[in-house]
C-alpha cells in the first residue's frame, strides 16, 4: 500500500531496504554517538563550538565544525545560552576605595598577577544563598570561594583566605581586583588584603565591564546551575554550587577565551616553569 501510494515499484523499495549503508553515513552515526555522550557529560550545556573542541582536543577526532554543527542541529542538540544578571553588592558611600590598577586589562602572562573577585546571591524556599569567589585572571580558574546565608564582610575574606592558602602569592605581586561593594571596602577585608601582601583594586562605580571576567562566571553558573531548578534548601544550593565548581568548571569545563582547554589544564599545559603557583 505504501508502494502504490508513493508511486514506488515493489521491487525499487526491497532493492534500497537490502542497500548497504555508506560509509559517510556510518561516520556520521558514529560521530552523532560521540556527539550525543560529550553533550551529556556537558550537563546538556555544550553547544557545538565546545562540543568540537571534546572532540578534537579531548578524544583526537580530526573533525570540520560545521559537520557537527549539522549533526546536532539535525539531532535537534542545542547549548544552553544565558543572560544577564543583576547586581549584588551594595557600595557605601563612605568608603575610600582603592584606585583601579586593572583599568580593564585583564590580560596576564602567568598566575597568579591578577586575581579578580565578587558576590553573587540565588534564592531558595529557604530564603536567599549568597556565593563569593576569586578567580585567577591568567586561567579562569576558581581559586577560592565561600556560600553562606548572609552578606556580610565574612562571606568575601573567607573566599580571599581559600585563595590565599592555594595559592600562596609573593607580596606586592598580586593585584586583587573587586567592585565597591562595602565588603570589599571594609576594614576587615583590607587587613587581610595587606596582611597577605594582596595590591587592592577597584574597578568604576556600576560599570560592569570593569569586572568583566567574574560577570561571565556568575552568567555561566546562574546559566548551568542556579537556573536549572527551584532549590529547596540551602544547603542543597550550596552543595551543587560546591560540586560544580570543584568537579566540573575547574577541572573540566572548556572555555574559548583559553584555546578551549579547562582552567586546570590551561594551567597545568601553560604556565611558565618559573612562575610561581
Amino acid at each position: 500500500m505504501a508502494c502504490r501510494v508513493l508511486n514506488v515499484s515493489r521491487s525499487g523499495y526491497y532493492e534500497w531496504r537490502g542497500r548497504p549503508v555508506s560509509a559517510r553515513d556510518e561516520d556520521n552515526a558514529l560521530l552523532l554517538k560521540y556527539i550525543e555522550q560529550i553533550h551529556a557529560d556537558s550537563r546538556g550545556t555544550y553547544g557545538s563550538p565546545r562540543v568540537h573542541a571534546e572532540l578534537t582536543l579531548g578524544i583526537g577526532l580530526p573533525v570540520n565544525r560545521k559537520r557537527v554543527e549539522r549533526l546536532m542541529r539535525e539531532a535537534g542538540i542545542q547549548g544552553l545560552y544565558r543572560r544577564r544578571r543583576s547586581w549584588t553588592t551594595v557600595r557605601d558611600p563612605h568608603a575610600d576605595p582603592s584606585p583601579d590598577l586593572v583599568n580593564r586589562q585583564f590580560a596576564v602572562d602567568s598566575p597568579d598577577r591578577l586575581w579578580i573577585t565578587d558576590i553573587t546571591e540565588h534564592p531558595t524556599e529557604e530564603g536567599k544563598l549568597y556565593c563569593a569567589a576569586v578567580m585567577d585572571a591568567y586561567s579562569r580558574l576558581i581559586i577560592g570561594w565561600s556560600i553562606a546565608h548572609h552578606m556580610r564582610t565574612e562571606l568575601v575574606t573567607d573566599a580571599l583566605g581559600m585563595a590565599i592558602l592555594r595559592r600562596n602569592p609573593e607580596d606586592n605581586t598580586t593585584i586583587l581586583h573587586s567592585d565597591h561593594g562595602s565588603q570589599y571596602t571594609s576594614w576587615a577585608f583590607g587587613q587581610r588584603l595587606r596582611a597577605a601582601g594582596l595590591l587592592a583594586s577597584m574597578g568604576t562605580i556600576g560599570d560592569c565591564y570593569d569586572n568583566a571576567m567574574m560577570e561571565s562566571f556568575w552568567g555561566t553558573l546562574q546559566l548551568e546551575i542556579l537556573d536549572t531548578k527551584q532549590w529547596t534548601t540551602r544547603d542543597q544550593l550550596a552543595n551543587a554550587i560546591f560540586e560544580w565548581i570543584e568537579c566540573w568548571y575547574n577541572p573540566k569545563r572548556r572555555h574559548s577565551s583559553i584555546g578551549m582547554h579547562a582552567p586546570v589544564t590551561f594551567e597545568a599545559l601553560h604556565t611558565p616553569p618559573d612562575a610561581t603557583t
